[in-house]
């Protein structure tokens, strides 16, 4: 297989397999909620924020980099620098993972305080609670972060898939397990909602041990071959391992604090949001976390799903928005960048609506009656969200790839000091929206900065662009105005009082709404225009100018 195959072809099972598991990571939370509830899935977040940012700083941005890295000298036909680069890493990167480990095991209750500082009786998750759950999260650092190194050392042979693999494994171990032990301690055992999440979230920790498991044996199959490999290696470079890191960190840097960017915005959530809640006397602790569990654990988790879908259909353009540009091929860039931001707002604009004016049966429909109006009352303003978290991903994408990586970092950075400066006093004074709008604040300003960007660097014209919008957002009208017309008579009949209601509002308003936007975009030639390259079907004889 000629080797440019190969890579597309590997890049495909990857984004496949991140996809994969990204959307059972989202979806898992609706059966994980109905078991634990939404104190419960507050407790499983205190948890796993701390865990992510920690394992974000252990690694690095490490898998990309390593390929990067490994890739480039096996292109050069040294193949004994990148095995050096492996074997070191290793070490490295089990020392960090130790030391992110005692680091968040031994700060867990401190972490627990700055969390709930003054706990109530009054049905809250008590400190214990708390600590218990960061320290059994905290077991996966010994493991991710290795893993991460093995994974980055096969795809830069251009090996896809034992990443591919052990990602769906890991996540599925993980979820299975979460999933089994909340079940087992709660109803089967009579265990406390604490000691349930505790143990879900040593999840990680074994999904971790499923992946590496995966991870091993695919490096037992083909040992043999990497070392023919570095045996014949036409060149050494002799690379001394601190410029070796040097040039490494320079390529993870930047992408690992882009990876960063929503559960660094999620992390002031977690130290504001039951603090202001409970500060303006209006919350007690209980109700401050049931308030975080259903805008942190749910409406977040909702709000991804478009977002998954929008990026995942844009960033495959990335790869010739970067040939484009490096070939100075500037009406190409025109053409691809254009084309990447309307697949994003085709996709997400409609779904951020659609998740607005159906907050309430949405979230009955997949987290149950008891926290509706509380939970459905936040979606609906936390929905925007969706859009720009779409159009940040892709923007920051598109920079990296024309090698603006430092002008994303400042972007981000702007957007989360806009974050952390309003995210208190929204919370004080709107309630439990205050998050939406203190992450919509941020996100809003990095949107605008990595857009601008954008213009400058290539010399984007925003002109077309702007039409697109323009038809997107009337159709998106229609079909909001279509939605609400139907959920109001829909439930006219089936009253929002019942799980089973709700689910008929949610269908018949969905069936609607979706349907009429296909048919509006067909029928004006836009869904033709956007996405007629992957789905033939949708184009029209006569389509809009391109």
């Amino acid at each position: 297989m000629p080797d440019s195959n190969k890579f597309l072809r590997g890049t495909m099972i990857l984004s496949l397999a991140q996809f994969s598991s990204k959307f059972l990571g989202m979806i898992f939370v609706f059966p994980f909620a109905a078991l634990v509830g939404q104190q419960g899935l507050a407790l499983y977040q205190y948890g796993y924020q701390p865990y992510t940012i920690l394992l974000s700083l252990a690694t690095l941005g490490v898998p990309m980099a390593v390929s990067k890295f490994v890739s480039k000298y096996n292109a050069l036909g040294d193949y004994r620098t990148g095995r050096r680069l492996f074997q070191s890493g290793l070490v490295i990167m089990s020392l960090t993972g130790l030391a992110a480990f005692l680091g968040l095991f031994f700060m867990a209750p401190v972490v627990a305080g700055w969390i709930i500082p003054s706990p109530d009786a009054a049905g809250g998750n008590d400190i214990e609670a708390v600590v218990f759950t960061i320290r059994m999260v905290s077991t996966a650092l010994l493991l991710v972060p290795v893993m991460s190194i093995i994974r980055g050392y096969f795809q830069g042979f251009q090996s896809m898939g034992p990443t591919a693999v052990s990602q769906v494994v890991e996540q599925v171990v993980r979820i299975t397990f979460i999933l089994a032990m909340a079940f087992a301690v709660l109803h089967i055992f009579g265990g406390e909602r604490g000691t349930a999440v505790g143990f879900a979230t040593f999840g990680a920790f074994v999904g971790g041990l499923g992946s590496l498991l995966v991870l091993i044996m695919y490096w037992k199959k083909r040992h043999r071959h990497l070392e023919r490999e570095v045996e014949q290696s036409t060149v050494d470079h002799n690379i001394s391992l601190p410029s070796m890191y040097k040039e490494l960190l320079a390529y993870a840097l930047p992408l690992s604090f882009v990876g960063l960017a929503i559960p660094l915005f999620q992390l002031v959530d977690l130290f504001t949001f039951n603090n202001a809640l409970t500060a303006s006397d209006a919350f007690i602790q209980s109700e401050a976390e049931t308030a975080y569990g259903a805008f942190s654990g749910s409406a977040h988790k909702l709000i991804l799903i478009p977002v998954a879908v929008a990026t995942a259909m844009s960033v495959t353009l990335i790869p010739a928005i970067t040939s484009a540009f490096t070939n100075d091929s500037r009406e190409l860039l025109q053409r691809q960048i254009t084309q990447t931001y309307q697949i994003i707002l085709f996709l997400a604009v409609p779904a951020s609506a659609g998740l607005m004016v159906l907050s309430y049966p949405t979230f009955a429909v997949l987290f149950g009656m008891d926290d509706m109006q509380l939970g459905g009352h936040i979606l609906r303003y936390y929905a925007p969200a969706a859009l720009f978290f779409s159009v940040f991903s892709v923007t920051a994408a598109v920079l990296q790839g024309i090698n603006r990586q430092r002008f994303v970092v400042t972007s981000l950075l702007i957007g989360l000091c806009i974050k952390a400066a309003t995210a208190y006093l929204f919370l004080y004074y709107m309630g439990p929206v205050g998050g939406s709008f203190s992450t919509l604040a941020g996100y809003v300003a990095a949107v605008g900065i990595n857009i601008w960007g954008i213009g400058r660097f290539t010399s984007f014209h925003y002109g077309k662009l702007v039409k697109r919008l323009l038809l997107i957002t009337a159709l998106t009208l229609l079909m909001t105005a279509a939605v609400v017309i139907v959920k109001e008579g829909a439930k006219t009949m089936f009253p929002l009082d019942s799980w089973h209601h709700a689910f008929f509002v949610e269908c018949f308003s969905v069936a609607v709404g979706a349907g009429l936007y296909l048919v509006l975009s067909v029928k004006t030639g836009l869904a033709g225009v956007i996405l007629g390259g992957r789905f033939p079907f949708l184009k029209r004889t006569k389509d809009l100018p391109k």
